[in-house]
């Protein structure tokens, strides 16, 4: 699932996991960020944070971003039905990176839209991201994103969205 900050994906991937019949796991970019070295964050090597909600990644993270694809990649070869919660931040470019490590494997593109001013509010609510970050990335990350299917957390709550998405998983 691709969408912007506060968007809905960790509450439909939450939803997903308690609809679908077989086990899923949920991994989301959140969680390699968390994974990060101090180093690594707010820094021009890792990822940083703008005051006005912007993300620059560098080199040091696209490298450990890869390796954490390449073990998505092998734990859904071992047989792991995974959920993937990703923000594409830059669009077309960032799906060309994860599809190239998810290669030969089946793989479900979906789409997590929402309004940019209803995820600016939920930031708010939230109080744990940088301001601005949600309504930046709300239209950004979905451009030139082909998706299977797509959905939209402003016209529905997550467990309907989860509902749509496991009608099209086996």
């Amino acid at each position: 699932m691709n969408g912007g900050s506060s968007s809905g994906k960790t509450g439909i991937a939450r939803c997903l996991k308690a609809v679908l019949p077989q086990p899923w796991i949920s991994l989301g970019v959140d969680d390699l960020v968390d994974a990060l070295p101090p180093g690594l964050l707010d820094s021009g090597s890792g990822i940083a944070f703008g005051d006005h909600g912007e993300v620059e990644v560098g080199a040091g993270f696209r490298e450990l971003e890869a390796a954490w694809m390449t073990g998505i990649a092998a734990m859904a070869r071992a047989g792991a039905r995974i959920i993937l919660d990703d923000v594409f931040l830059s669009g077309a470019a960032s799906q060309a990176r994860v599809r190239s490590q998810l290669d030969g494997l089946e793989v479900l593109w979906v789409g997590v839209h929402c309004a940019p001013e209803i995820a600016a509010g939920r930031e708010i609510a939230r109080g744990d991201r940088t301001g601005g970050m949600a309504e930046l990335q709300a239209i950004s990350v979905h451009e030139g994103v082909v998706y299977d299917l797509e959905v939209d957390t402003g016209a529905a709550e997550s467990l309907a969205c989860a509902r749509t998405i496991a009608t099209h998983l086996r």
